[in-house]
């Protein structure tokens, strides 16, 4: 492309990225928020992640709920800068518990992934996935005295190890002192209606009303890929089936 000299960018510690993914980013950024419909979306999200983006100040950032989030930037054309790859820099970004924040010195940011989004992207190459066997609806999770079901670990295709480790300190600095966890699936033996929920030994028990409750799960699924299903049960709720974070 005939325009791709207008960066002047240095990988640092790092690697360049996609010199035309970037451009597409940033002709995606001029188009006004109003304007951002689902075309525009699915430009910005298969983009990205290979496109060159720089750091910006403050280098972290807090959001409303309290989650720090790796603050970058776009770069505009003909600046020096040193490139930051979100694929390339993700395993640094996911062990130290960040989400990634676009833009933030705008009135409104021009995205921001979640943690879980970024463990969504390193497990399928993917922020958000549409074809899956989480549950679609947990409002009311009840098991039936005679339903079958199978319970294990997520594995790490589900909930890889950094994942583990910063949902359990959270859990811990929410004043769960032993946060433990399992997956449940339902109707496994039926392909086409086989459904599965993470589960955590968190219960309206431990709050002093449901709002709370739900408020809690909400601020959990920060640390989880958004089609994710997470529940809450009491520890005897199923036999041995929670293991400690």
């Amino acid at each position: 492309m005939s325009n791709l000299h207008f960066f002047d960018a240095n990988a640092g510690n790092g690697s360049l990225g996609d010199l035309e993914k970037t451009i597409v980013i940033n002709n995606l950024l001029d188009v006004p928020l109003a304007e951002r419909n689902n075309g525009w979306v699915a430009q910005f999200i298969d983009n990205i992640a290979e496109a060159n983006l720089a750091v910006s100040e403050p280098e972290i950032v807090m959001s409303n709920d309290g989650f720090p989030y790796f603050n970058l930037r776009s770069v505009e054309p003909g600046e020096n800068f040193q490139a930051f790859v979100i694929k390339d820099k993700l395993l640094t970004l996911l062990q130290n518990g960040f989400g990634v924040a676009l833009n933030t010195r705008k009135q409104d940011p021009d995205w921001m992934f979640s943690f879980g989004d970024l463990v969504n992207y390193a497990l399928r190459q993917e922020f958000y996935t549409d074809e899956h066997f989480f549950s679609r609806n947990n409002a009311d999770f009840v098991i039936g005295k005679d339903e079958e079901i199978l319970v294990g670990q997520p594995s790490e295709e589900i909930l890889p190890g950094y994942a583990r480790k910063q949902l359990a300190e959270f859990l811990q600095y929410s004043g769960v002192k032993n946060p433990m966890i399992m997956l449940i699936a339902r109707n496994y033996t039926d392909e086409e209606k086989v459904t599965q929920d993470l589960v955590l030994n968190i219960t309206p028990k431990n709050f002093a009303n449901e709002n709370e409750y739900k408020q809690a799960m909400n601020t959990i699924s920060w640390f989880l890929p958004k089609h994710y299903s997470i529940v809450g049960l009491d520890t005897d709720a199923v036999e041995s089936g929670f293991q400690p974070l």
